[in-house]
């Protein structure tokens, strides 16, 4: 190089020009931008060399002006048609003379802009520009309109993100999708890369953290301030595919044929279903039949929705994926299809209903002394609440004895369990709901006869189905529970009596077993028990109806051993995640119910220690129901009642304080 040479070079990917002024070293030089600012620079930094004569840094300016009405990158693709087919590279000079038919300087500089700048004709090969081929031209052209279209779908979220900020009605776009659901996936797995919905959060103007995620789809309206976060962390299905919902129409329209044709008509009996008021899917039904010498037979009717459904079919591998109906304070998600499960599946007032009926007679201490089990027709003739058959058994009602003896052999049912070492615990228990208006109802269960009868006959149906499955050696899903180790008696009488004791005796219980062959049931005081009491949202239950239904009627099994052990591992893994769910939403609207009345005083259990060294133990509010944790401020014993006050509660986080209100009145 020589001073006065005009040269481009670039400082931090930026073109620059500029008048070199002097040599600095043996190779490096000083070069003048256009405002005469010095600038070190290696020969290897040079971009170009501009021809002509000498050079001063004012005159850079003037040049660029000149240069600018020259570079139209459109001018290129034409050269490119030119030169396509014979491949053949050209320097800058050569793509001036074919552009403007000139090698001029300013012009030969206009081509090298062109072509330096250029990402889809040409590509560098030394100080030459070889044409890319029509292929590859395409590719790009093709990947360049991809990020066009990206760029715009990005701009029109960022539009609609401000407009739904705002306040506004918006319509979100198909491609807007796949941002929301970055941004909930953030909130679900915050331990995974996030760079997606951490670049929203930036534009929308929030901190990249999961809660800020979480508040972000609130005030978008994706996202309900409640939004369950537990359900939709589980692989719970929170809808049915559209192929389920097609094959549950098609059995509305038009009915399979009954592979049970011959079923007992049983449409004389008098058929009570009892159940809470807001139960929808209506899965059993209870008849007395009076026999000779005062004897009776107990007839305990199932739902039978194996009618419309197959093993292995849509219905039954969804109803299996889904192990069983959800219940939530915000409501009921079925395993079956709603307009399925709470219709033609259920047992309804009035209608002919197919059902799975057991016809139990006992003796007098309350020991099966006969049983039978057939496919059959019934007819329900009422739906009563628990609350309507209480009052019916407090008043006596003589049009109706069938209820009366009902639960008069109930109570034998009880005794006789007992007899053979059922364990009963009874803990306050509670159903809290969540209306419309996100009013939040917490109910208190009462202990009543009608909820004991219904029970009662229900665990009745489950030993005999259990007995005819052992007797047949069936393979069905068996439940049982190990004998537990309870505390000496003389330990528990030292415990106060009531909810403290129960729950030293509930912590003694083992979990529950599910098998493929019988085992005794510890609490239940049962050899042999099978659940088969709710196959409308229980698969489970479905199973043992698949197997018992097919034995009926001399068909062969629709599951070996092999094949029910496998369906079990799944199904249960899938019902105890579903449990989860159910517990973990029920305590987080139980906390939010007690972030609302943060104002009120409660009456507390103290019920059991969690670390009593560090006065950490377990209170129950006893108006609610609840079990929730406490650290006590003072010495306390178990059995004493406190009064407590809400200090901070955040249900999001799962979190509960209070404090004791010593003096205020409930």
């Amino acid at each position: 190089m020589e001073k006065g040479k005009l040269i481009e070079f670039r400082r931090q990917g930026e073109r620059r020009l500029a008048v070199t002024d002097r040599p600095e070293g043996k190779k490096d030089w000083i070069v003048l931008d256009e405002g005469g600012v010095a600038h070190k620079i290696r020969p290897q930094q040079v971009e170009y060399e501009i021809d002509g004569g000498s050079y001063k840094p004012s005159d850079i300016p003037s040049f660029i002006q000149q240069v600018k009405p020259y570079l139209d990158p459109s001018s290129l693709e034409v050269a490119w048609e030119l030169l396509v087919e014979e491949g053949k590279a050209v320097s800058p000079s050569e793509m001036a003379q074919l552009l403007f038919s000139d090698q001029s300087p300013l012009l030969c500089y206009a081509a090298h802009c062109l072509l330096s700048e250029d990402k889809i004709y040409f590509k560098r090969k030394g100080d030459l520009y070889e044409p890319r081929s029509a292929s590859q031209v395409d590719e790009i052209k093709h990947q360049i309109e991809v990020e066009r279209q990206r760029h715009r779908e990005k701009e029109a979220f960022l539009d609609r993100l401000q407009q739904a900020l705002a306040g506004e009605r918006v319509e979100w776009a198909e491609s807007d999708r796949s941002r929301l659901e970055a941004i909930e996936k953030f909130v679900l797995q915050p331990e995974q890369p996030a760079r997606a919905a951490q670049e929203i959060l930036s534009w929308a103007g929030r901190s990249q953290t999961p809660e800020a995620a979480f508040e972000l789809l609130v005030d978008l309206g994706w996202w309900s301030p409640h939004e369950n976060l537990f359900l939709r962390r589980s692989g719970y299905p929170l809808q049915f595919p559209k192929k389920v919902l097609e094959v549950a129409q098609s059995c509305l329209i038009s009915p399979p044929s009954d592979p049970d044709p011959n079923r007992l008509d049983l449409t004389h009996l008098k058929v009570y279903t009892i159940d809470d008021e807001s139960t929808e899917e209506i899965d059993d039904g209870l008849s007395v039949e009076f026999l000779k010498h005062g004897k009776v037979r107990l007839w305990i009717h199932i739902a039978d929705p194996s009618r419309l459904v197959t093993p292995g079919d849509e219905l039954d591998l969804e109803a299996r994926r889904r192990s069983t109906s959800l219940y939530l304070p915000t409501g009921m998600i079925s395993m079956f299809p709603t307009v399925l499960a709470t219709d033609p599946m259920s047992l309804v007032q009035g209608k002919l209903c197919p059902a799975l009926s057991f016809g139990v007679v006992l003796d007098e201490t309350g020991t099966v002394e006969d049983y039978s089990i057939y496919t059959s027709l019934i007819k329900p003739t009422y739906r009563l609440t628990y609350e309507d058959v209480d009052e019916m058994l407090e008043l006596g009602i003589q049009a109706e004895p069938e209820i009366a003896a009902l639960a008069t052999w109930a109570q034998r049912r009880q005794q006789w369990r007992r007899s053979q070492g059922s364990i009963d615990i009874q803990m306050p228990e509670s159903v809290i709901k969540v209306k419309a208006d996100d009013e939040i109802v917490i109910e208190l269960l009462e202990v009543s006869r009608a909820r004991q009868l219904v029970a009662e006959m229900m665990i009745l149906a489950g030993e005999v189905a259990g007995r005819y499955c052992q007797e047949h050696n069936l393979p069905v899903p068996f439940r049982g529970q190990p004998q537990p180790e309870l505390p000496p008696e003389e330990e528990l009488l030292l415990l106060p009596a009531g909810p403290v004791r129960a729950c030293a005796l509930r912590r003694c219980m083992p979990r529950s077993e599910i098998g493929i062959t019988p085992i005794r049931h510890a609490s239940l005081g049962l050899d042999t028990y099978t659940q088969v009491t709710s196959p409308i949202r229980r698969y489970t239950d479905l199973l043992a109806h698949f197997q018992l239904k097919a034995h009926l009627r001399g068909d062969s099994l629709p599951f070996s051993r092999e094949q029910m052990q496998e369906i079990l591992y799944s199904v249960t893994s899938s019902a105890q995640e579903a449990t989860a769910v159910e517990r973990q939403t029920n305590r987080y609207w139980g906390l939010e119910y007690l972030r609302r009345h943060a104002d009120c005083v409660w009456q507390v259990l103290v019920l059991r220690w969690l670390r009593e060294e560090e006065n950490l133990g377990i209170i129950l509010l006893e108006e609610l129901g609840l079990e929730l944790p406490h650290r006590f401020e003072r010495p306390v014993s178990l059995g004493d009642r406190l009064k407590v006050q809400v200090y901070r509660a955040d249900p999001h986080r799962d979190e509960i304080r209070f404090r004791e209100a010593i003096g205020q009145v409930s």
